[in-house]
């Protein structure tokens, strides 16, 4: 029986993105790098302003299809290989490793021993290591090693494997390969499976040729391949926003690209040396009109001939997760007196609508918030620039393992939003207060001994300050209630802090970007007109001054990833990681409604919120 297995376009970058491993329908497979993307049909996505922050040529989409889906694994478009190659029966416990010549279209894998034929299912257990290599279990090794490390069985038939089940034991203890072969009769359980065992890595990923391995000598990880760990994409994101003037230096990285990506450039480089290459250089510059000083250059940087290649995409890649700072120019643009307006960036201000008002809380509101823009229609574009395994800091592999293509793999998203300032003068004397900081300096203590502070700093600027801790987590407040306002899942809804002190930022953006009709209900827009935006407001306030946690939460002196959190838990602040700029940390509910300890910038609402419903009471 045939069956089709679908993936997104949009989930070709995130969360399917290159060397991610991911199970559909019992069956799994991994993404394989953007070398082996078809170059016929592959889309072009535009953001100038993310192309120069990352120091690429540009960026490109897999291929479309007629129903914006990919099967695989026989995609015409984003290519995906069957992984772990290792699978078995679970009707007679036969292992087999599965090869690509054994693919059969719209079939799955079946077990050659079985009549009728069984399905195969994939090994739970893969390999990995810091240098973000990934390969399958050396199975044979396992089933003839010894616990305590004693001398392996010998035995030369490497596929005679079972993948056995004891009704005698549970868990990990009650699965075990065992060898077949006449005479052998060698078996371990996996009792001990994860962790690392002496075993060689594989030194490549599963889609990279045998040619392309190289030797490594760290010590590789047995993990489940759905472990969380196994995959740690370096994501980044721009909003499409009107461009005022493109540097020069944006437009040398241009023709820089169109010489790359001439069909002759690969010829030239080949025969640089020679008589030849004169033809070639002579074709490519009437089709580019670049200069010989340019294909000097970057001839000797594609072939070694000159100084040490400074390859901006490898560039973006070994420098870690870190962020390039992109918010500058979308800060102005959302402050702008007259909001710039394209077809993929529509902005217009409006009001919380408590203009005037003299009764409480509206009034406290109104004191503490600013600037209120709708934006009814935003463009984001998100590229992958690489991928790390083990740890978020271990080495970070690229996007083109093959190191030579100057482009990322990307997606554009669509969707509204809105953005709104907190009230400067209110900010900088709540700011100053001597508690506040105290709590805040507590956290960038604790941020400094953390492996991802190059990350987060990237985020927040030199300096974490109260700004960015109190916008953070009122950014983590309001998508909360806004999921159960506006009818958008908090997965939908993501978040743009600019909170950076040197620039004069002080607001969020929760926007919607979610690649498809979700991102562009009009839910969003319309819980941002007034007067719906207030009373939002209002019970986010009142919602976030208590958490089912509570007492414990209010007074955590440090929770979650690195302790990197203060009053904030999964109960009344956290999200799902995916709407989250910095990975649910750097949040403090406390600094929102106020502590035992501190000052909260909205507490005066609390409290006036408070006092009205006492009155009510009493009244009543």
């Amino acid at each position: 029986m045939s069956r089709t297995l679908r993936v997104r376009q949009s989930q070709t970058v995130v969360p399917f993105g290159v060397g991610a491993v991911f199970d559909i329908q019992g069956e799994s497979f991994v993404a394989t790098g953007i070398g082996d993307w078809p170059a016929r049909g592959r889309q072009r996505i535009e953001s100038a302003r993310l192309a120069l922050r990352l120091g690429v040529s540009g960026f490109y989409a897999a291929p479309a299809t007629a129903n914006d889906r990919f099967d695989i694994p026989d995609a015409p478009g984003a290519p995906y290989i069957r992984f772990p190659s290792w699978l078995f029966c679970g009707s007679c416990r036969r292992m087999k490793r599965w090869r690509i010549a054994d693919e059969k279209p719209g079939q799955p894998p079946r077990c050659p021993s079985c009549s009728p034929a069984r399905t195969l299912a994939p090994m739970r257990f893969v390999q990995i290591c810091q240098a973000g290599h990934l390969s399958d279990v050396d199975w044979w090794f396992w089933a003839h090693s010894r616990r305590d490390g004693g001398e392996r069985r010998r035995c030369e038939e490497r596929d005679r494997l079972r993948f056995l089940v004891s009704e005698r034991a549970s868990g990990l203890e009650a699965l075990s390969v065992a060898c077949t072969a006449k005479g052998c009769g060698a078996s371990r359980d996996l009792l001990d499976i994860l962790g690392t065992h002496g075993m060689r890595c594989s030194g490549r990923n599963p889609w990279q040729r045998a040619n392309e391995r190289v030797e490594c000598p760290r010590p590789v990880q047995i993990v489940q391949r759905t472990a969380g760990n196994l995959y740690y994409p370096i994501v980044h994101s721009a909003l499409d926003i009107p461009e005022t003037d493109v540097p020069a230096a944006h437009a040398d990285e241009e023709l820089a690209a169109k010489v790359r990506e001439h069909d002759l450039w690969v010829s030239l480089c080949r025969v640089s040396a020679t008589p030849r290459a004169t033809v070639f250089r002579t074709m490519i510059q009437e089709d580019t009109g670049a200069d010989d000083a340019l294909l000097d250059a970057l001839i000797a940087e594609e072939t070694g001939q000159g100084p040490p290649s400074t390859d901006p995409v490898l560039a973006v890649a070994h420098a870690g997760p870190a962020r390039p700072d992109l918010s500058r120019e979308e800060w102005a643009a959302f402050n702008a007196p007259t909001p710039p307006a394209t077809r993929d960036f529509a902005l217009r201000e409006t009001t919380l609508g408590v203009a005037g008002e003299t009764a409480e809380p509206w009034a406290a509101l109104g004191r503490r918030f600013g600037r209120i823009v709708l934006a009814d229609r935003l463009r984001e574009v998100r590229a992958l620039s690489g991928f790390s395994r083990v740890s978020p800091d271990a080495t970070v592999v690229p996007a083109d393992t093959a190191r030579r293509l100057k482009w990322l793999p990307a997606v554009e998203v669509f969707g509204e939003g809105v953005f709104l300032t907190l009230d400067r003068a209110e900010l900088t004397a709540w700011e100053a207060d001597r508690e506040v900081r105290q709590r805040v300096t507590g956290m960038r203590t604790d941020l400094d001994r953390s492996f991802q502070r190059d990350r987060l700093e990237a985020l927040t600027g030199p300096e974490l300050t109260p700004r960015f801790v109190l916008l953070h987590t009122l950014a983590h407040l309001l998508i909360r209630q806004l999921s159960f306002e506006s009818g958008y899942t908090t997965a939908s809804l993501r978040e743009r802090i600019y909170a950076r002190p040197e620039q004069d930022q002080y607001g969020i953006l929760v926007y919607t970007a979610a690649g498809d009709a979700e991102g562009t209900l009009g839910g969003l827009v319309r819980q941002g007109e007034p007067p719906r935006l207030a009373e939002t407001l209002l019970r986010m306030t009142e919602a976030a001054a208590w958490c089912s946690a509570d007492p414990l939460c209010a007074e955590h002196t440090g929770q979650g990833f690195g302790n990197l959190n203060r009053a904030a838990c999964h109960a009344c602040a956290l999200l799902p990681e995916t709407s989250c700029e910095t990975g649910n940390t750097l949040l403090d509910r406390a600094l929102v409604v106020g502590g035992e300890h501190v000052t909260g910038y909205l507490e005066s609402i609390v409290n006036a919120a408070r006092s009205a419903a006492a009155t009510a009471l009493e009244q009543q």
